[in-house]
């Protein structure tokens, strides 16, 4: 009943994450050396995100508010292991 919503939701989640970890979480030189873009970033905090929310659903937690800091903690701690830290 609530996919779309929760879809779109996770996909905003991990895209701000991801350009946030590109904006905050490099110096000026890595983030014009890398070879990585904004839109690699978002995916990749996408997909984190995705991961989070459903180890939540895995772990049986209920609340939606959890579900989506599951998913903001998920995107980025998938974006800070792609980058090798």
């Amino acid at each position: 009943m609530y996919a779309l919503p929760d879809f779109l939701t996770l996909i905003l989640i991990g895209a701000a994450v991801g350009i946030a970890m590109t904006r905050y979480g490099q110096s000026w030189f890595g983030r014009h050396f890398t070879g990585a873009s904004d839109a690699t970033f978002a995916l990749v905090g996408v997909a984190g995100s995705f991961m989070g929310y459903h180890l939540g659903l895995v772990f049986g937690i209920a609340m939606p508010i959890v579900l989506y800091l599951m998913a903001a903690a998920g995107a980025a701690l998938t974006l800070w292991l792609w980058r090798g830290r």
